[in-house]
């Protein structure tokens, strides 16, 4: 008669070691978006005269159309599972269609580095709370402590930022913070949906493509409406193309192959260190510094991204991938 010590199979050294391999390839691919998505800040100030709405439909919905096309297979493959799980399907397009439009207009009001802060720093905070309440998954402390440490950053960052000709208009921070905090919901909601579809059998390109295919319908009609500034110049089209190409379709494929092999909450925690990218970019191409206080927000959200990152057991990295796994 079998023991109960022996009930569980033990996972073996090298399945161990393949788990922990796929959970660092997840963080280094997760990493790499990050610094594509960085550049989006600094890409949009080339296009003063192209309103945000154009340009967050112009970034995700090409670039989430070009997904659902290198997807077209992987999709038509999966049809009926999709089916199955449609209502993680259209919430995860629905998240994709308002994300940008929050995201950008919150820089617009609210000044790129406020924007981009609250955007992503809510996320994570959001993302827990949705696997807490729709999954069941426990946050653990070291987690939870390096979110905090995370969060701190920024807004050491957001206080940080000056207030150059141009800088928003006090009476808008607000709308944009608001902005900023839908974006950071929409955000959270899709990750969580694409896991979720993965977590159903479904393919992790078929579940990108297709959520990213619907939101990239969904922002079409925004474009036609408003695009018509990136006709105005080829200056502006460069602009709409390299945002659409780079950040949006390169950056979300490395995002959907990290996001197979971490949870959505830790995968949206690890996106804090965009900011960081965008404030070297926006100090090494149009000028923008950082105070001290900045400079110590960088070091907390660093700190934040070792902390939930690194150490990290073979045990705990399998249990990373599972659909009830606590981050």
């Amino acid at each position: 008669m079998q023991t109960r010590k022996h009930a569980v199979p033990a996972t073996a050294p090298g399945e161990s070691k393949t788990a922990g391999r796929e959970y660092l390839l997840g963080v280094a691919a997760i990493l790499f978006a990050c610094i594509l998505w960085a550049t989006t800040g600094v890409s949009a100030t080339f296009a003063p005269e192209v309103g945000a709405a154009a340009i967050g439909a112009a970034a995700m919905g090409i670039g989430g159309l070009l997904q659902a096309a290198i997807a077209v297979r992987p999709i038509a493959r999966s049809m009926a599972a999709l089916r199955e799980q449609w209502q993680w399907w259209v919430l995860g397009a629905l998240a994709v269609a308002v994300y940008p439009l929050a995201f950008y207009a919150s820089m617009r009001l609210a000044g790129v580095t406020i924007g981009t802060v609250v955007s992503l720093g809510s996320a994570p905070l959001l993302s827990a709370v949705i696997e807490r309440v729709l999954d069941g998954t426990r946050v653990s402390a070291r987690w939870a402590g390096g979110a905090a440490l995370g969060l701190a950053g920024m807004g050491l960052l957001s206080l940080a930022e000056g207030g150059p000709p141009g800088a928003p208009v006090a009476s808008d921070v607000p709308m944009g913070v608001g902005l900023g905090l839908l974006a950071g919901l929409s955000y959270a909601l899709y990750s969580w949906a694409a896991r979720r579809l993965m977590q159903h059998g479904i393919p992790s390109r078929a579940s990108m493509g297709a959520i990213f295919g619907g939101g990239g319908l969904l922002l079409m009609p925004v474009l036609f409406a408003t695009g018509a500034p990136f006709l105005a110049s080829w200056n502006n089209a460069a602009v709409g193309i390299y945002m659409a190409l780079v950040p949006m379709f390169l950056g979300y494929v490395c995002f959907g192959y990290g996001l197979a092999r971490v949870s959505a909450s830790t995968a949206t925690t690890v996106t804090l260190l965009e900011p960081v990218f965008a404030a070297g970019l926006a100090a090494a191409v149009i000028g923008e510094r950082l105070p001290p206080s900045g400079w110590i927000g960088v070091i907390l959200i660093l700190a934040c991204l070792v902390c939930i990152t690194w150490p990290r057991r073979a045990s705990r990295a399998v249990s990373g991938a599972a659909p009830s796994a606590a981050v």
